[in-house]
């Protein structure tokens, strides 16, 4: 649980006064990495005994996780938990397996508790109060979620987008406020040490970056990776967008998640905690072999089979590279797969003989409550005078 470690520190820096980007600890010489808003909040870690404080992580993480699984039920539209109560439970107790979520609970991360603040802000009524503040606090705490914000704006949800970027500021101020040598130190230096964080070429390592790193065999990509990662940005957000435009709104969402995961310079084998609600959404879709694949794919470990120390991850032959690299090779796929899947708009329609003036609510019509038949099943944000249905 190194990074529980690394968490406590970065507390008793703050209230110690100490200098939060200047230690290191556990014996990888970790140094902190978020900034200065992460600190702050990880203060109350330092109320703790060491072991208490793992045993807490592993509880909370465990309880995100089925939060998590609960949320995702929700966001894919699912009505199983409803008829069967256990389905959840067993859900979580897969969960737990999934190596991002595994890999979480060992290291004492917090991967959870940002997926489940972003996709539970991102998942409520359009209009709903207070309706992006939460992902400005994830972005805050780990500046990644950020990306979510161009994906808003792109499709057209400008109030959220402000919401959160102006959450965002507020962590920044409360930083500055409480903590204004590191944050002047975190905002122009540490920010842009891609180094400091670890090293790219490992097989932890699962970004776009990390794979072109390995199948190059050289530590530091640069422009070979820069391009790519631009281009696969533009084409996943325009792949987002298209989605959420064509009403496969879950599909739009998730689009931007694992496109941020792909771009990131580093994204952990752990970041990838959005495997839960794309498996949620492939079963309530009743795609079972495709939520089967990925179940397997994110339990195999593969990456882990192969010899990994030192220098050993810039020396696999060709057909150990995708063993090396599953999920960003699987991020790509998975955008090609969304390219395909939601290709065409989503309508919702009945046959007309059903549509009688009888009986004139739509709702019983087959139409979601608040829309005429045949409309689109996402509209652009306040056309309609009714909040907007969504998969909660």
């Amino acid at each position: 649980m190194a990074d529980t470690l690394v968490y406590r520190a970065e507390g008793a820096a703050v209230v110690g006064g100490t200098d939060l980007y200047g230690f290191t600890v556990t014996e990888w010489n970790l140094p902190a990495t978020y900034p200065p808003f992460a600190a702050i909040l990880f203060v109350p870690t330092t109320w703790l005994p060491i072991p208490l404080l793992k045993i807490a992580f592993v509880v909370g993480n465990v309880a995100l996780l089925a939060l998590l699984v609960h949320l995702s039920l929700k966001f894919a539209g699912s009505s199983g938990a409803r008829s069967r109560p256990w389905l959840p439970l067993a859900a979580t107790a897969v969960g737990i397996w999934l190596e991002p979520v595994f890999q979480t609970l060992l290291f004492g991360q917090i991967n959870l508790a940002l997926a489940c603040l972003v996709l539970w802000d991102l998942s409520r009524p359009e209009g709903a109060v207070g309706k992006g503040f939460a992902l400005g606090i994830a972005a805050g705490v780990k500046l990644t979620p950020g990306f979510f914000v161009v994906y808003l704006l792109l499709i057209g949800r400008i109030r959220t987008a402000v919401t959160a970027t102006a959450s965002f500021i507020g962590t920044v101020l409360l930083g500055v406020l409480v903590l204004p040598a590191a944050s002047v130190d975190f905002w122009t230096r540490r920010m842009f040490e891609t180094a400091r964080v670890g090293k790219v070429w490992i097989v932890d390592n699962q970004s776009l970056q990390g794979f072109l790193a390995r199948a190059l065999r050289i530590e530091e990509p640069g422009l070979l990776w820069a391009a790519p990662a631009v281009a696969v940005a533009v084409l996943g957000l325009w792949l987002a967008r298209r989605a959420h435009r064509n009403g496969h709104t879950q599909w739009g969402l998730l689009t931007a998640a694992f496109t941020a995961l792909l771009i990131s310079p580093i994204s952990w084998s752990h970041h990838w905690v959005w495997c839960v609600p794309l498996a949620a959404l492939l079963l309530t879709e009743r795609r079972l072999y495709l939520a089967a694949f990925v179940t397997l794919l994110f339990t195999a470990r593969t990456q882990w089979l192969l010899p990994h120390d030192g220098d050993l991850d810039l020396q696999y032959p060709w057909w150990q590279q995708p063993l090396a690299s599953p999920y960003p090779l699987f991020g790509l796929a998975l955008l090609a797969y969304v390219g395909l899947r939601t290709g065409r708009s989503r309508r919702v329609s009945v046959p007309p003989q059903r549509a009688t003036a009888a009986d004139p609510n739509p709702a019983r019509l087959g139409a979601p409550p608040g829309r005429r038949l045949g409309e689109f099943e996402d509209e652009p944000e306040g056309r309609s005078s009714q909040p907007r249905p969504t998969a909660n």
